[in-house]
């Protein structure tokens, strides 16, 4: 029996209604996508929104692209087909792929969930961020501690290229460490959407307060973060 058949016969069409974060985060994207068009800017350097939607598109469409997106050497050929689906596909076509989850996502929105909420999260906030007058989202408690729990349990990877110790200080409650084990140590204090936009890489653009030595702020904010 197929997989495809397998989910059928388990979750049959009008039987239950699948609304998890990742659709919803995956649909407020695709909905700001098509307001700004393809040439607004986002936090990606040297991306566009278009780049941006073709990005997701390899990401889920393309298997065969998608080792080059975490892996430096095969990071050429990544690029070279997602130039190609961005030239292929017409803007609006590419946010429809976007909107659409594909591959095995399609059929399981369990798995969706658990690999695409920060994904879109991070990537919506990529083209809100970018935008003039953005302001913070006030997320629902559910959202935001799912956020801090993956925050919370990646931080050693994402935080991995630190130069110095992280402590994360979750508002709200929660800590949870990265970077060198000894040595000095940065605190970083927010949100926990705000810290997983810092661990992300995001540095600039997280709404935390750092609090240390200066110089190993201004490293720890230059650092490469992310997974």
């Amino acid at each position: 029996m197929s997989l495809s058949r397998l989910i059928k016969l388990l979750f049959p069409a009008g039987r239950v209604a699948y609304v998890t974060h990742a659709r919803g985060e995956r649909t407020a994207l695709c909905d700001l996508l098509d307001r700004l068009g393809p040439d607004a800017p986002t936090l990606c350097e040297g991306w566009t929104t278009a780049d941006l939607a073709a990005h997701l598109v390899v990401r889920e469409r393309r298997p065969d692209a998608m080792p080059g997106i975490a892996v430096k050497p095969l990071s050429g050929y990544t690029a070279s087909v997602q130039r190609g689906v961005k030239e292929r596909h017409p803007y609006p076509e590419l946010v429809r792929l976007v909107r659409e989850p594909g591959g095995a996502y399609a059929l399981l929105p369990a798995l969706d969930e658990a690999v695409n909420t920060l994904e879109f999260f991070v990537h919506h906030e990529d083209v809100r961020r970018a935008q003039p007058s953005w302001e913070p989202r006030e997320l629902p408690a559910d959202l935001d501690r799912l956020i801090w729990k993956r925050v919370a349990g990646g931080a050693r990877l994402m935080l991995r290229k630190a130069p110095v110790g992280v402590v994360l200080h979750r508002l709200g409650g929660g800590v949870a460490l990265g970077g060198p084990r000894h040595g000095a140590r940065v605190e970083v204090t927010g949100r926990a959407s705000e810290l997983l936009m810092f661990c992300f890489g995001r540095q600039e653009h997280a709404e935390v307060e750092l609090t240390g030595d200066p110089d190993d702020i201004a490293r720890l904010r230059a650092a490469s973060l992310g997974v």
